[in-house]
This record gives structure tokens, sequence and C-alpha cells, in this order.
């Protein structure tokens, strides 16, 4: 006998609402204060809001978000296998209560060629971006992507490799952090087999 996918029904155990999207992942926002020091944050919620766009969901009080809304700019890298504690510690640690957190967490900045906002050296690949709107109420940042930039270690034929990249997930229903990278199909091909 076949056992097709309507005769295999998965019991299910209900959460309740939740904001359990998976992957979620694990978005170092950084931006240049009033003097020109730089600043990061740990963010999990956002993602691509349009073809040039990203969105976050950034609630006001922190740091890193008031250095955006003054200076229009920042930067978002992704934390990898290799930053783990550096990543965890800037997104549990405040800004508002260790100033120093940047330098504390052992980073070092670049300033980046597209926008007023720091490119950080441990992270490899990040997206550049200038500020296009917030709302404070529902803490929606939207920014326009206006460079995408890798360092050559995380590059196989000139595209990022996210197996070199080793960026990390956020698993927000048991608190861990997962590395990204093995392929296991094509996108744009494989469903092909079921035409």
């Amino acid at each position: 006998m076949q056992v097709t996918a309507h005769d295999n029904i998965m019991a299910r155990k209900n959460f309740g609402p939740n904001s359990f999207i998976t992957p979620e992942p694990v978005l170092m926002v950084a931006a240049y204060d009033e003097n020109g020091t730089p600043d990061i944050m740990n963010a999990a919620w956002g993602g691509v809001s349009g073809a040039n766009q990203i969105s976050m969901c950034l609630s006001p009080g922190h740091k890193t978000v008031k250095n955006i809304l003054e200076r229009k700019a920042f930067t978002v890298s992704f934390a990898t296998a290799s930053t783990v504690v550096e990543s965890d510690y800037v997104g549990i640690v405040s800004a508002n209560e260790v100033p120093d957190k940047f330098a504390r967490a052992g980073f070092t900045a670049t300033k980046s060629e597209y926008v007023d906002a720091p490119l950080v050296d441990q992270y490899p690949a990040a997206i550049e971006c200038e500020l296009l709107s917030y709302d404070a109420d529902t803490h929606l940042m939207i920014g326009n992507i206006v460079n995408v930039s890798a360092d050559e270690s995380v590059l196989t034929d000139g595209a990022i490799d996210l197996g070199k990249l080793q960026p990390i997930t956020y698993d927000g229903m048991n608190h861990n952090y997962n590395v990204i990278g093995a392929v296991v199909g094509k996108a744009f091909a494989d469903g092909a087999k079921l035409k």
C-alpha cells in the first residue's frame, strides 16, 4: 500500500499566538552616534520589503535607532558562526547603559563608501542603507539598499557563498543560534520535476 501525504496526518501541538517565523535572521544593525562613534545592535525581526529595500522592527528606545534617525543611514551585517559570542553580547547589552559596547565586543569599523554608517570589519557581508522611513508607533524601519558588499573570503565564482559566510539564525522557540549553509536543492529548477 502506498502512503500519500493525505494518509499521513500530523499530530500538531498548538502554541497560540507566537512570532515563530523561521529562519529568523540575526541582523547586526550598525550606525554612527552624534560623535561619529560606531554603535551596533542585534535584531531578528527583519527582512526584504522590496527589490531594493529592507525592513526591520526596531523599538525606539534603542541607542542604535536614535543614531539611525540622526544620521539617516545604517548598515546591516549578518552574524556568523564565528561571531556568535560577540553578536549575542551586543544584543543583550544596551548602548544606553554601556556606551562602548561596540569596542568591548572587540569590533572595529570602516566607514562605508556609500552611506554615512560603519561597516563592521568582523562581519564579511553587509547591506548598506539609507533610512527611508521609521514609524515609532509600529517600530517599522525601512531602508533603501544602496549597496551590498562582501569580503572575497566568502565568495565563490563572484557570488556570496552561504557555506563560506555561515550566517546564523535565531531559534526563538528554543533560544538557540543555528548556522545556515548546506545546499539541499536548486531554486526554480527542482520543482520542475513535478511539472
